[in-house]
């Protein structure tokens, strides 16, 4: 059987501390879980036992090492501009929120912003998205060529009809220290973690009856929360549920430039590439077309990928990229929602106990504060009481109604 990261190789041992029926079991510890995690047992009105399973600890493989650590508020659908807003503003005090003895983490929050570029042919998505973004307070502005130039000179226009800069809120942050912090402070509130991996979930009568572990253990839980990533999809069947979440393979590279490029900002070219700065590197990337972008769930690097696809483009929009070299390589997973590239939240409406916090399609960095409240608000209190997501809810699968976001790199 392939390494996976709901079933995995079972641990020698299992902790013994744990109850058969933990009041929630979150299943998945990266992130999002990890957020979920913290925001229950910080809530006064949650007295339960949470229980993380997680089948690597030490997140070897797991995405959100691997991501480039982005937020930003531009997109299209006003729930993640919410989100993000609201991610922006529990980062920018994390040491604080998730100190524990007084020592908290410095999650290394850059608001350099994001510039979104656009060709004529994109104008008017790039406007009516901006309008959309303004009206939900998103601190961004409209860039005329000659203002893009001006601002930023070394940043060839050619092709660009208009660009749309974050101002603040936006920007990047170190993913491993912010996945840390959640998962620490969380412990240091009283959840339990189990290194295992879920392997079968029995539902009787409309509810999660049993949680099976790899390790041999069955659990009862009150609430079953999917948190894991891009082998939600593999889980959700597990329930008997078919879940439009699958993994794809995302590359980085991390190359050196000589020159400098004052003021870059995290910049998405109308081509899907991206770059932004990273102490004296660059990261970059650039999603494959859909047609070559099947279900995967290795971690290979294609060198051929940065010289036939990404360094044309990035040479043709930065000038000084045309002299580069490649410093280090990754791969991660994005779990992609295919239905409409927006997170699916909350309840299922014919499960009532089990939750989904899964396909958020490269965007679950930015959002885990925002979901990790989200998800205590709807488990404890019964509804979402900070930001209303209901329209990210299963429903809209099963009804074939979709939320798109128009803007997923």
């Amino acid at each position: 059987m392939p390494e996976s990261a709901l079933v995995n190789r079972p641990p020698t041992h299992a902790a013994t501390h744990i109850s058969g029926t933990p009041e929630v079991l979150i299943a998945g510890g990266g992130v999002i879980g990890s957020a979920i995690a913290y925001f229950l047992a910080s809530d006064p009105g949650f007295a339960g036992q949470v229980v993380v399973v997680e089948p690597d600890p030490g997140y070897q493989r797991a995405s959100t090492p691997r991501s480039v650590g982005g937020i930003r508020q531009q997109f299209s659908t006003p729930e993640n501009i919410h989100m993000s807003a609201f991610g922006a503003s529990f980062l920018r005090a994390a040491g604080q929120h998730l100190a524990v003895d007084g020592d908290g983490p410095d999650v290394a929050l850059r608001e350099h912003g994001y510039l979104f570029l656009a060709s004529s042919g994109g104008h008017a998505v790039l406007a009516d998205n901006h309008r959309v973004q303004r009206a939900c307070g998103a601190d961004n502005v409209l860039l005329t060529p000659q203002q893009l130039a001006e601002r930023f000179p070394w940043l060839a226009t050619d092709g660009i009809a208009a660009g749309c800069l974050g101002q603040s809120g936006e920007g990047w942050l170190d993913p491993h220290a912010l996945l840390h912090g959640f998962r620490r402070k969380a412990r240091s509130l009283g959840v339990q973690h189990l290194h295992d991996a879920v392997s079968g979930i029995t539902v009787h009568a409309g509810r999660i009856d049993a949680v099976r572990l790899a390790a041999g253990r069955t659990l009862h839980p009150g609430v079953l929360v999917n948190a894991a990533g891009a082998r939600a999809r593999e889980l959700a069947a597990m329930a008997g549920v078919d879940l439009p979440v699958h993994p794809r393979r995302r590359q980085v590279f991390a190359i050196e430039c000589r020159a400098a490029l004052p003021g870059c900002p995290l910049v998405i070219d109308p081509s899907g590439l991206y770059f932004r700065p990273e102490g004296t590197l660059f990261l970059c990337g650039i999603s494959p077309p859909v047609h070559e972008d099947p279900d995967c769930l290795d971690l290979h690097v294609d060198a051929d990928w940065f010289e036939q696809r990404l360094w044309p483009g990035l040479a043709a929009r930065v000038p000084a990229f045309e002299a580069v070299k490649v410093r280090n390589a990754w791969a991660g997973h994005y779990a992609m929602n295919t239905f409409d590239a927006n997170a699916i939240l909350g309840p299922h409406p014919e499960i009532a106990n089990l939750h989904f916090a899964n396909g958020f399609s490269g965007h679950g960095l930015q959002h885990s504060p925002a979901v990790g409240r989200a998800l205590a608000e709807h488990i404890v209190h019964g509804g979402y009481r900070s930001i209303d997501l209901t329209r990210l809810g299963f429903e809209r699968i099963a009804a074939r109604e979709p939320v798109l976001e128009r803007n997923v790199v």
